[in-house]
């Protein structure tokens, strides 16, 4: 699972929750909620303050000229809903040179994979990736070439479109999945496929430039063709109605069906079923898997991860790093699921190494019905000083499953092998990447984490590079009083890691499913996911007001804890529907846990004023009154999401989402979306990934160096330059 800052990190400062999981449910990604994301003037500001700053202590005319460093700038640029970010790499000039040479592998196989998340997302993704790389060196030419401003507004236009399809790895948005279209007109598109040359378009077989666009227009231009990747609307037939390239030609009810005879309830150790295929209708009408492996769907690119992962196997820090990697390497080779989970154990039980990375099919937010995966990859080193805090957390893990709130046969007897670590990101990739989750919790599979144990990361250098881009507008806006605020500026920070920390290490690991009752994904279905997220939430929720965090040293007083209570119930019932189109219901599934949380508790509060509505010069606030008798009721609705989770109760899962997590208040959510807007803040924020160049001598790796590109799009131009292996259509 992930979490996200959600897809969606440390979310508070994001204001919009980007939070998510990874892992054990993880995890677009994706939100915790306060303190939005600086806005581009925010960064040009500061960056004047640096200037004035380096100008007010400037050494003496006869002194000899250092010219400083200029400061590292986060924030890159802003368009659409987006701002694109970038991070620090602290501590790689520290590594050896071997664990250098070992990122460098892992970083060309994470990058190996990116097409799989195109085509995976959507059939068309390809061709429309690469007709826009096709199509932007022109576009740009005729931008600069011309003073018309109708021409230079239509290229404006077509390069956010662009960039837009870049940040979602396809035409629909990475968080809301919901189709977006190019507000530059068909003809100018149709104009710039004309000029372009014929041998730069994804043309297939003998298609002519006229049959092309004809092909490519409605796929780019239509809102109602394939409008949404993954459809979560109650009544429907989920797989017939996702544009999702995970299924072809089947039904809702055949897939349940085909999985129902093919999976065994009472199996103690069930391997993943679905997680690395395609399924679909032969000629013949029959259902049958495409395994993504070496030979089979997606073979090209995962010939070249394996490649890497095999040069990385090679100079692996250890024998148990070294195993972990050549059972990943078996696993993309064969599509044997059962390697996959013995991948997963060797993973685990790899916890001496400094670096490491999560790579294959991983999260299945992407498939309505949660069997398939979405490629992704992470690549990382741990930070050693910043692993203090996270370590001491699961270090009691047993501790807190003990004191759990939830039924006493729901609990763990031996919480085993929780890793906890905060990790220097290197490069993500795929469904990681440009949005990255800000937390992560790996395996998936609850057998595993039952007996063999788990890994728990916060993404420590990509929560540090939200926190340099946050500003304070939403707080500003949306808490209600002073008192608040301080609060969460003096502990939100704070507050915000110690939620991702305990979410993924306490909350994921925790609890168990009764013997014989089968997956999540069997038994609560296209609720799975929420219900999961809200349970982990919950679990940190709870937890974070419990004077244990004080006693362990983790957090100086329970004033941490009512700054995320704050902050928590404000964005869960309020300030995450800056992340929805008015007049929509919420279908992602860390907004519909958030929201059925908060509106859950409010609820349940309301006759004793635990959570108050209230409106002060017109505006609508939430504040909280009295946190102990909040902290019951998660406590309340953790035991019964736990006991909806252990006994795969459908119903239950389904009366808490639709209740309380999916519809929204029209007249509450024009009112945030017309206070949101005039803060000028873009909802989500993803990243340019560093860029790893290897030093080489008498052909050998000797070094590595550490890059931190500034331009998104010529990012985007090489990757697809140097990372296209599928073909356009697969």
């Amino acid at each position: 699972m992930k979490s996200t800052s959600l897809r969606p990190a440390a979310a508070w400062l994001l204001g919009l929750g980007l939070a998510g999981c990874a892992g054990a449910s993880a995890t677009t990604a994706p939100s915790r909620n306060d303190a939005a994301a600086a806005a581009t003037s925010s960064a040009v500001n500061s960056l004047g303050a640096a200037t004035a700053q380096a100008l007010a202590t400037a050494p003496a005319a006869d002194a000899p000229l250092v010219r400083p460093e200029p400061p590292f700038q986060v924030v890159s640029e802003q368009f659409a809903d987006l701002r694109v970010l970038r991070y620090r790499v602290p501590g790689f000039e520290t590594l050896t040179a071997k664990q250098k040479e070992l990122l460098y592998y892992l970083y060309e196989a994470a990058l190996a994979g990116r097409d799989i998340t195109y085509d995976q997302n959507y059939r068309h993704n390809l061709r429309v990736r690469r007709t826009l790389e096709a199509l932007w060196p022109l576009n740009q030419e005729r931008m600069s070439a011309t003073t018309n401003t109708q021409q230079v507004e239509q290229a404006q236009k077509f390069n956010v479109y662009a960039k837009r399809v870049w940040f979602s790895n396809g035409i629909h948005h990475h968080y809301s999945t919901r189709k977006f279209v190019p507000e530059c007109s068909k003809e100018y598109f149709a104009e710039l496929v004309r000029a372009a040359d014929r041998s730069t378009l994804p043309l297939l077989g003998g298609e002519s430039v006229d049959k092309f666009i004809a092909a490519m227009t409605p796929i780019i231009f239509d809102p109602n063709l394939d409008a949404k990747r993954v459809n979560q609307e109650a009544g429907q037939d989920l797989i017939k109605t996702s544009a999702t390239n995970f299924y072809q030609g089947v039904t809702q009810k055949e897939v349940e069906a085909y999985y129902a005879k093919k999976i065994d309830k009472k199996d103690p150790r069930p391997v993943s079923y679905g997680l690395n295929s395609r399924l679909v209708k032969d000629k013949s009408g029959k259902i049958v898997e495409q395994p993504w492996k070496v030979g089979g769907l997606y073979g090209p690119a995962i010939t070249q991860i394996v490649y890497w992962l095999g040069k990385a196997a090679d100079v692996a820090e250890n024998s148990e790093q070294q195993k972990a990697l050549q059972k990943l390497i078996q696993y993309y080779t064969t599509g044997d699921l059962k390697t996959w989970d013995e991948y997963n154990i060797a993973w685990v039980h790899d916890t001496k190494s400094r670096t490491d990375v999560v790579n294959g099919f991983i999260e299945v937010y992407g498939d309505p019905l949660g069997y398939r995966a979405t490629y992704e990859a992470v690549v990382s080193f741990k930070d050693l000083e910043a692993t203090k805090r996270i370590q001491a957390i699961g270090d009691q893990a047993q501790w807190f499953e003990d004191h759990s709130p939830i039924k006493p046969e729901h609990r763990k007897k031996n919480v085993v092998g929780i890793t906890a670590k905060v990790i220097t990101t290197v490069v993500e990739s795929g469904d990681a990447a440009p949005s990255t989750p800000i937390g992560i919790n790996l395996p998936n599979a609850t057998w595993i984490r039952k007996e063999h144990g788990s890994k728990s990361v916060n993404l420590g250098n990509i929560v540090e590079a939200y926190d340099q881009a946050s500003a304070g507008g939403m707080l500003d806006e949306f808490a209600l009083t002073e008192e608040e605020r301080q609060r969460a500026r003096q502990y939100g920070s704070l507050a915000g890691k110690l939620h991702t920390d305990m979410h993924e290490v306490i909350g994921h690991a925790s609890g168990q499913i009764n013997p014989g009752v089968g997956t999540t994904k069997e038994t609560l279905k296209n609720y799975a996911s929420a219900i999961e997220e809200g349970r982990a939430d919950l679990v940190a929720l709870y937890y974070l007001m419990d004077p244990k965090l004080v006693e362990m040293g983790v957090v100086p007083s329970l004033e941490v804890g009512k700054a995320e209570y704050d902050n928590y119930i404000r964005n869960g019932l309020m300030t995450q529907l800056v992340r929805l189109p008015l007049g929509e219901t919420v279908e992602e599934a860390h907004m519909r846990n958030r929201q059925m949380v908060a509106k859950w508790a409010y609820e349940k509060g309301q006759k004793d004023k635990v959570i108050e509505k209230v409106t002060k010069d017109g505006k609508t606030y939430f504040r909280v009154n009295d946190y102990q008798k909040l902290r019951t009721l998660f406590g309340q609705l953790l035991r019964e999401t736990q006991r909806v989770t252990s006994e795969g109760d459908f119903n239950g899962a389904k009366a808490l989402i639709e209740t309380y997590g999916v519809k929204v208040d029209p007249v509450l959510h024009k009112e945030v979306l017309a206070r949101y807007q005039k803060l000028n803040i873009a909802p989500y924020a993803g990243f340019i990934q560093p860029r790893l160049v290897p030093v080489e001598q008498d052909g050998k790796i000797v070094d590595v160096k550490l890059e931190y590109p500034a331009d998104f799009a010529q990012q985007m131009l090489d990757y697809g330059r140097k990372y296209s292996f599928l073909p356009h259509a697969n």
